[in-house]
């Protein structure tokens, strides 16, 4: 293996070779196709894994990309691998967004109803979350809806995009009988939210399911065993928080009559019409 390869590790050498092979300054986008990952890989001596898209996944959510292609963009930007068509990506500037839970946002305790044999079976933390998430129908607490999961790790193909896969998918309805496709992203470890996995999931709900309401979701693990739950969009090219929620999962008895008594509150000031001020 190269030593830009042995420094950087596999992937960020690679693509690290490709942004080289294609930037020229001034640039904001350009295209590569996914075959030139294999034959940079082959030119280079780095070994590639058997999963090709593991290697774009990756310095999308896991690891950053090399600081030269960072110290290209121009303040405020940051570089984004998107997919640009089936076999094709694209490297684009866009406005740097990052999404983080907030620190001192309330914290609501939900009776667990995990079955113990799955909690003590899950293998990984994005399988563990979704389990948590579906067996606690947090999408229903969370949104004040009734949802059902229709597929997990749904992969399918979107126009001008190329493969995606949806961690989950929810369908439900609400009070009004008004209904909604809800695409779930599951967050564990070290991953971090982006922009690219949201405007996929937007665009494959509008091309599969346009009559329904579509509501991107993304649920992630907090320290303390809490997980948090994003309803997000996209505005002026960056991720947007629409709602922000922290759930606890605890046995039954540990929710004590003084929680019930201050959800009960939040519960009455949400449903409580804001008073108009009266004009002077």
């Amino acid at each position: 293996m190269s030593k830009s390869g042995s420094t950087l590790g596999r992937y960020a050498s690679l693509v690290l070779e490709i942004f080289r092979s294609h930037y020229s300054p001034g640039k904001t986008s350009f295209e590569f196709e996914r075959s030139e990952l294999e034959a940079t890989a082959k030119n280079k001596g780095i070994t590639l894994p058997k999963n090709l898209g593991d290697v774009i996944y990756n310095l999308r959510y896991r690891q950053q990309l090399p600081d030269e292609i960072c110290n290209t963009a121009p303040q405020g930007k940051e570089w984004v691998i998107e997919p640009a068509g089936i076999g094709k990506y694209r490297f684009a500037l866009h406005a740097k967004s990052r999404i983080v839970p907030s620190i001192n946002l309330i914290v609501t305790k939900i009776p667990d109803a995990t079955p113990e044999i799955i909690t003590a079976n899950a293998k990984n933390d994005e399988q563990a979350l979704l389990a948590i998430v579906r067996y606690n129908r947090l999408v229903d607490t969370f949104l004040g809806i009734t949802a059902y999961s229709l597929q997990s790790h749904l992969r399918t193909t979107v126009r001008g995009i190329g493969q995606i896969e949806i961690d989950e998918l929810y369908i439900g309805v609400d009070a009004y009988g008004a209904q909604y496709v809800v695409p779930v992203q599951a967050k564990g470890g070290t991953d971090q939210l982006g922009i690219i996995q949201t405007k996929q999931d937007l665009a494959c709900c509008s091309e599969k399911f346009p009559d329904l309401i579509c509501r991107p979701l993304s649920a992630q693990f907090m320290e303390g065993e809490r997980v948090v739950m994003f309803e997000l969009t996209v505005q002026d090219d960056q991720i947007r928080v629409l709602q922000e929620r922290h759930y606890s999962l605890v046995p039954a008895d540990k929710v004590t009559p003084q929680d019930k008594i201050e959800y009960a509150k939040l519960a009455r000031r949400s449903l409580t019409p804001a008073k108009k001020k009266r004009k002077r």
